[in-house]
């Protein structure tokens, strides 16, 4: 079996799933080598992100992963979600086949995307290095 039960159950029944009209930040990202385009909506108050839904069209690896974010950050501070790593969103779906971790890390690019995207439409200072390329670096 490739996908694990929760990687198919967030596939199957995936969560937030929707857009967010009054939505405070969006980040949207995509790659275009497997043609997965993710968007994030955030709403967002005192900075706790009180509602997150997504839009994801992609394979079900992108789309459980998108689906595990929101759950995982929904609710947070912000500056619990954009500590939030790929690999910690992997590991919440009990893995992922080598070949779709990209998936994890568009979600955690997209949601840092939507954060900052907040930022700077409320003109709110913030610290560039948080959102350097995040999902490109070869450190481990």
């Amino acid at each position: 079996m490739l996908y694990s039960e929760i990687v198919m159950d967030h596939f199957m029944n995936p969560r937030n799933v929707g857009t967010l009209d009054d939505a405070d930040g969006i980040g949207e990202v995509g790659n275009a080598k497997c043609g997965d385009i993710m968007r994030i909506y955030l709403k967002i108050d005192n900075d706790t992100i009180t509602d997150v839904k997504f839009e994801t069209f992609g394979c079900g690896s992108a789309i459980a992963s998108s689906s595990m974010a929101t759950e995982m950050i929904k609710g947070k501070p912000l500056a619990d979600a954009l500590t939030l790593t790929n690999k910690a969103v992997a590991e919440a779906l009990d893995g992922l086949p080598a070949h779709k971790l990209h998936c994890s890390v568009l979600a955690e690019e997209a949601i840092k995307d939507a954060i900052k995207n907040y930022y700077d439409t409320h003109n709110i200072e913030y610290d560039p290095a948080q959102f350097k390329e995040s999902g490109h670096s070869h450190e481990h």
